[in-house]
């Protein structure tokens, strides 16, 4: 039987694709202010801001390329039950192959109803426009999980955690709750591969093991570790 890999993503696996962070280091994501474009608040005093901010970001991802660190995750699944779960709204998972994606925040190339959040819509292009709306007749929203909203997916991701064999966390600060404190629900005896050349602060926890390098260069070499001990 496969042993289960479960990999929490985060904005470093996608930088390495040209996708920007988001956010710089004065807090504000792509020159706005997050209350400004990114909470149900926003939405509600300036549909045509949080509109056109989400246009730019799909407009600059529509072309994104997975790099290796999307890939070999992906590969991965030749060897073992693979669960991404992901902090990431780009589809570059997909794109690279993987078949298990849960997304914690939301997805950039869908949009879905204000009126009932389980109608969830394919995007056929870059832009969401105003009028463009749901079957109830009113307009369709970026399917983006945000600030002060309730995530969704979080009990599925907290089940999958508690099931991994082994555990990665690849490219994510470990700062965004409730996402970074998935790891707490790994058991104790699964190891667990933290990747990322600013290693995160988190507590002591039995099997885990750092390694202090970008998405890309970091998989390489758990890759190696995990087929030559694990398969």
């Amino acid at each position: 039987m496969k042993k289960k890999i479960v990999a929490l993503t985060g904005a470093g696996i996608s930088a390495e694709s040209g996708i920007p962070t988001f956010r710089d280091a004065n807090g504000l994501w792509e020159g706005h202010r997050i209350e400004d474009v990114a909470t149900p608040e926003a939405w509600q005093r300036n549909p045509d801001l949080v509109l056109d901010f989400y246009n730019q970001r799909r407009k600059a991802a529509q072309d994104a390329k997975p790099n290796d660190g999307h890939k070999i995750l992906a590969a991965l699944e030749r060897f073992f039950e693979v669960t991404v779960i992901t902090q990431n709204v780009d589809n570059l998972h997909e794109k690279a192959g993987s078949t298990h994606v849960l997304h914690l925040h939301g997805e950039l190339f869908k949009a879905r109803s204000v009126v009932e959040e389980k109608h969830v819509v394919e995007m056929q292009s870059w832009e969401l426009k105003k009028g463009d709306l749901c079957p109830w007749g009113k307009q369709l929203r970026p399917h983006i999980v945000w600030f002060g909203e309730a995530v969704p997916m979080m009990e599925t991701a907290m089940f999958e955690a508690m099931e991994a064999d082994i555990f990665l966390v690849i490219g994510t600060s470990m700062l965004v709750y409730p996402a970074a404190g998935l790891i707490e629900y790994v058991r104790s005896e699964a190891p667990k591969f933290v990747i990322d050349p600013k290693i995160p602060q988190i507590r002591k926890l039995p099997n885990l093991h750092f390694i202090p390098k970008v998405a890309s260069a970091g998989m390489k070499q758990v890759e190696e570790v995990l087929l030559n001990e694990y398969v």
